[in-house]
């Protein structure tokens, strides 16, 4: 049977076919169309179309290879080796079967056996610089049939400008297109929903008249999906769910006893996809293939639950990601998509009873579940996101699709007054103008676009998270090649200290011949370590100390900025005066530290671990009311630090200001919930005021985060004797005495 190109008729309409038990299913008013779906400009417009996506598609290529190695690429990079292995030894080598770092193990292996295989092909090693091009080339490959499928199924429901717009404006999303460059988990599943979203539509609406080519695209987004991330299971539900709705639909719940035959063919349409899938994505998942009826599942547990726990920067405070509120993901999503999407969706979910008399209620009904359920699944389920809502990537594509049937609708309905149809496309341009800009300008940074709703990146700079992978290190490394700092003929070694040691090692160790040694720091603890220059990106850092504007500091030499913004600053360390500032301390040289970090200063005053290392220095020289001003100084240009705070408190402490001490410390503990160090000596200062039960509240919790923290058992003893509850004070000695 020939079908024709354009987009069908609504799927509400029934099928003339009688039932196999011969009765005529329920026929169902059709809804009203405001408007032709089918013109004569559909070739015209499909050629639009097609033009587009292949510009789009040249200059995601071009772009990819220019983006930046992701922080969480060191366990893709890994799995695609252990991936390799087992299917190059046909399964003798079995250490892609259990990986403890990162759970990859947990992770279908397409994507990464797919470039781990085209990299063995072409010879390449981890080190080279190609072997990351060729991953982020499939990586935009597989991003652009994302918004391929997302222009297609808008297509499908309303008509090639529908379709244009929605391509349009996933391509101009900054987010989007910026984890397309280089996000190896979250994109490819992303795209295996859109694949799936679109065939499902194509597939369900002759039913129950089968057609092979939507089914076997349909099998194809669904083990993409599975093959990226357990969670593509959910697309079986979505397939049970909707081929159930549009059996309802055609037939009625009559239908159910009256139409066997139809019965059949549905059932057997959605267990059959779901069956052939399923086997599909398994095979290039070697744990599933070990376990295919449990592992599956196990990951899907796994996953929604997401165990690692990290610090996170959310509304201006530095949280755990278990412990972020509901409206996490919701926040993000508001800031962080182009305002043209965010209109649309919500003038759709507005106007929903006008559009369902559009379009398909069923298609309609799709899109909305996929774009709002997860969502509210996670919120309801309390799970834990990391770094914005990049593990939600994969309703993006029907948030598109329900923003650009707003824009086309919107436009037809004022098709009869010229100068609003204006003003709907000025509108529309607006809307989209900021996301389209900053994409233009910063298009190997894109994912760290915020919305003017957000206040733009400059608003949420301090606030939110914004090059949490350190993607910004090539920009920084590319940097310092342009000013020749670094070459591939260089003969000296450069040690670069970073927090992101792996995309400074794996993106230097083959092109510079291993003549760059990175080593890994943590940046409030920069110091510790000797460097020659260092490259931190802002992930990591305190939302006061950025929102203070003391960062980047008088020692970055470069700061890598997105319109404007400070993303990443290489510094330079010379005369290395607060690394020997810390050797001496280490040595507890405190007169030879004083003396080098106060040479630090002298250079850089506005060097806050300078200033928090002579506090720790004058601290253990006895020198208290000059602690109390260094540690206030290393307040003010990275507030809320954590070192300045504890120092801050202990130093008043011994100068016997004991309500100035308690202000520091519980501001501390404020800060950071574990600081057992400042519980311990905010029990000493409540003990002193003989507020005892505060006292053995604060040196109990640091027992609790330090079991073997002996002198808080023993101060606990103390205040159980004061008590009058020498049995428990008993047990605390005796306990402190096995430690």
């Amino acid at each position: 049977m020939s079908k024709k190109k354009s987009s069908p008729p609504p799927a509400a309409k029934a099928p003339t076919a009688k039932t196999s038990a011969g009765h005529s299913p329920a026929k169902k008013k059709t809804p009203v169309q405001l408007w032709p779906v089918h013109t004569e400009a559909d070739g015209l417009l499909r050629g639009v179309f097609v033009a587009l996506a292949v510009v789009a598609l040249a200059i995601m290529l071009a772009i990819a290879p220019a983006t930046g190695v992701n922080g969480d690429d060191e366990y893709q990079n890994d799995y695609s080796q252990r991936l390799v292995a087992f299917y190059t030894t046909m399964g003798k080598d079995t250490s892609a079967l259990f990986v403890e770092k990162g759970n990859m193990h947990y992770y279908g292996g397409f994507f990464d056996l797919l470039t781990g295989l085209t990299n063995k092909a072409l010879d390449l090693d981890v080190t080279q610089p190609t072997y990351h091009h060729v991953r982020h080339g499939f990586n935009a490959v597989f991003g652009f049939l994302a918004m391929l499928f997302i222009g297609l199924l808008a297509k499908q429901i309303a008509g090639w400008r529908a379709g244009i717009l929605a391509f349009l404006l996933a391509f101009l999303s900054p987010g989007f297109f910026g984890h397309a460059m280089m996000n190896p988990k979250d994109i490819p599943f992303a795209a295996g929903f859109a694949i799936t979203l679109y065939y499902m539509a194509r597939l369900l609406h002759p039913l129950p008249e089968f057609h092979w080519r939507p089914a076997l695209g349909l099998v194809l987004g669904m083990a993409l999906a599975i093959a990226t991330r357990a969670g593509g299971l959910l697309l079986i539900a979505y397939l049970g769910l909707f081929a159930g709705l549009d059996f309802l639909g055609k037939f009625g719940l009559r239908g159910l006893g009256k139409s066997p035959k139809q019965v059949g063919i549905y059932a057997a349409v959605v267990v059959g996809t779901a069956i052939v899938a399923y086997v599909l994505a398994i095979l290039t998942w070697p744990a599933a293939l070990k376990a295919p009826l449990s592992h599956p599942f196990k990951a899907l547990s796994e996953f929604s639950q997401l165990g690692i726990k990290i610090r996170l920067l959310f509304q201006g405070e530095n949280i755990m990601s278990d412990k972020t509120p509901w409206y996490y993901s919701v926040v993000w999503i508001v800031k962080t998509i182009p305002l043209s999407v965010l209109l649309g969706v919500l003038g759709t979910v507005l106007l929903l009873p006008l559009t369902l008399r559009r379009w398909s209620a069923l298609l309609l009904g799709l899109c909305l579940f996929a774009a709002f359920f997860p969502i509210a699944y996670i919120i309801y389920k309390d799970s834990i996101l990391h770094d914005g809502w990049r593990h939600l990537l994969f309703v993006y594509p029907a948030w598109v699709v329900l923003a650009a049937l707003f824009w086309v609708g919107l436009e037809r309905l004022t098709a009869g007054l010229p100068w609003a149809k204006y003003v709907v496309w000025a509108l529309l341009a607006v809307s989209t103008a900021d996301a389209a800009l900053f994409l233009v300008r910063n298009p190997t940074l894109a994912y760290v676009y915020f919305n003017p709703i957000g206040g733009g990146l400059r608003g949420a700079f301090g606030h939110y998270e914004t090059d949490y992978w350190g993607v910004s290190v090539k920009n920084a490394l590319d940097w310092m090649e342009q000013q020749g700092i670094l070459s591939e003929n260089m003969q000296d070694t450069v040690v670069i200290g970073t927090t992101f040691f792996y995309p400074v090692y794996y993106q230097t160790a083959g092109k510079y011949k291993g003549k760059v040694r990175p080593v890994y720091v943590r940046f409030s603890q920069r110091y510790t370590e000797s460097w020659d220059y260092g490259i931190f990106p802002s992930r990591f850092f305190r939302g006061p100390h950025l929102r203070a504007g003391t960062w980047p500091n008088s020692k970055a030499i470069h700061v890598v900025r997105a319109s404007g913004v400070p993303i990443a600053a290489v510094e330079k360390d010379a005369d290395k005066y607060a690394f020997q500032g810390e050797q001496a301390a280490k040595n507890q040289d405190w007169e030879a530290a004083i003396g080098f970090f106060n040479k630090e200063l002298e250079a850089h005053k506005d060097n806050e671990l300078a200033w928090q290392g002579l506090a720790n220095a004058y601290l253990n020289a006895g020198k208290f009311a000059l602690a109390v001003n260094a540690a206030e100084e290393s307040l003010r240009l990275a507030p809320d630090n954590e070192q300045g705070l504890f120092q801050k408190g202990l130093a008043l402490l011994n100068t016997g200001d004991y309500a100035g001490a308690a202000a520091a410390l519980e501001r501390n503990i404020k800060v950071n919930d574990e600081s057992y160090f400042a519980m311990y000596y905010l029990a000493l200062i409540y003990q002193q005021n003989g507020d005892l039960d505060r006292a053995l509240q604060q040196v109990n919790r640091a027992i609790e985060l330090n079991p073997r923290f002996k002198q808080a058992y023993d101060l606990a003893a103390n205040l159980y004797d004061q008590k009058g509850e020498s049995a428990t004070a008993q047990r605390y000695r005796t306990a402190a005495a096995q430690l």
